[in-house]
């Protein structure tokens, strides 16, 4: 029986449009602020962004995500190209503990070439994502100066759209936009956070 297109299936092209609008919009001052010195990318962490993005994204498509896709697609090449500019500008990544963390989260991929189940290869990009904002952490912590607050707080809303843009109840499809919104959210208010509380000085 033919059901029709209701309200959430109208409005996920456009929460999936918007959604990966607002992933250029908040890579661009990132890119900016990098290029200027401001910003120093930790190149661990953005090399498990880059590698996780790709993943989520090829999960999702696997999974029959549509218009959700658009968000993830968009990070996997602009998360990427963030990696690139830390080689050059960024810092840390190469410690005896940044290999390891880097190692680990490399599981989550490996984990995800063996299941072949999307949901699988979501709560493995999920896992891994949580060890690269690990070690980003204490970079916010000791130089909140040394990230783009505005990149993470509209990551945190092109999650939100892309949660909407699903149009279905499914969790392997909900839940990764749904933590991508949350953790950038925490993100952002760590970093603001930090910065309120006098941690260091801008340089």
């Amino acid at each position: 029986m033919h059901r029709g297109a209701g309200p959430v299936s109208y409005a996920a092209p456009v929460l999936g449009v918007l959604g990966g609008l607002v992933g250029v919009a908040d890579t661009i001052p990132y890119v900016r602020d990098t290029v200027r010195g401001s910003t120093r990318p930790h190149r661990g962490t953005w090399l498990i962004w880059g590698l996780l993005a790709i993943v989520a994204c090829v999960a999702q498509v696997a999974d029959g995500g549509s218009w959700s896709v658009v968000m993830t697609g968009t990070q996997a090449i602009l998360t990427g190209a963030v990696f690139l500019l830390a080689i050059r500008y960024g810092e840390g990544g190469m410690s005896a503990a940044d290999l390891a963390l880097i190692a680990l989260a490399g599981g989550g991929v490996i984990g995800w070439i063996l299941a072949r189940e999307p949901i699988v290869a979501v709560g493995c990009v999920i896992a891994a994502d949580l060890i690269a904002f690990a070690m980003m952490v204490p970079k916010v912590r000791r130089d909140p100066h040394s990230e783009t607050v505005s990149t993470y707080a509209l990551a945190s809303v092109g999650g939100a759209l892309a949660t909407g843009a699903v149009g279905m109840v499914d969790l392997s499809l909900i839940l990764y936009p749904a933590y991508y919104c949350v953790a950038n959210g925490a993100a952002a208010m760590l970093i603001h956070q930090r910065r309120t509380t006098g941690a260091a000085d801008p340089q």
